[in-house]
């Protein structure tokens, strides 16, 4: 990996960091990946087809994105999770405005399916999202087991949007 890092402060400490597109091995970031996505089959549907986006501070993975064409302008967010031990730091906010950066005029909506959450709906919604829609049962259907999030059972997925 090439020493093309971005420092930054947080929190008053200096920080070195790097984004780099995975295009082969992808699964080499599947334990960051079933942060998300707990089920490897339904990451499955998706990664071949996705983009996606490795955050490192030094050597180390600490974020992780995958993004798809929707079609009609719309850039969907599949999967975005964050190493335990370096969540609520600023990571993912930090990579999803490098998505939006990177894909702004190339497409007009930035888009992501979540679960009814309190952990992952006030993330988006705090850096501009705006719930669009719902679709019912989408984890009861579509998943071998029941998903759980903070104690609360994923029903429906959440649509939200954000313009680019």
């Amino acid at each position: 990996m090439s020493n093309n890092y971005e420092i930054f402060y947080y929190g008053g400490i200096l920080v070195a960091m790097k984004i780099k597109k995975i295009t082969t091995n992808k699964k080499q970031y599947l334990s960051l990946l079933l942060l998300a996505d707990e089920q490897e089959s339904m990451v499955d549907k998706y990664l071949d087809r996705g983009k996606m986006y490795v955050l490192f501070q030094d050597d180390t993975a600490i974020s992780e994105c995958v993004v798809t064409d929707e079609g009609n302008k719309i850039l969907e967010i599949k999967n975005l999770a964050t190493n335990p031990d370096f969540q609520h730091q600023g990571y993912a906010q930090k990579l999803v405005e490098f998505i939006e950066q990177k894909y702004r005029g190339q497409f007009d909506i930035l888009q992501v399916g979540t679960g009814d959450s309190p952990l992952t709906l006030p993330f988006y919604e705090k850096i501009g999202f705006k719930v669009s829609g719902r679709k019912r049962n989408f984890f009861v259907d579509n998943y071998d087991h029941p998903i759980f999030e903070a104690g609360k059972q994923l029903v429906d997925m959440i649509y939200l949007q954000k313009r680019l």
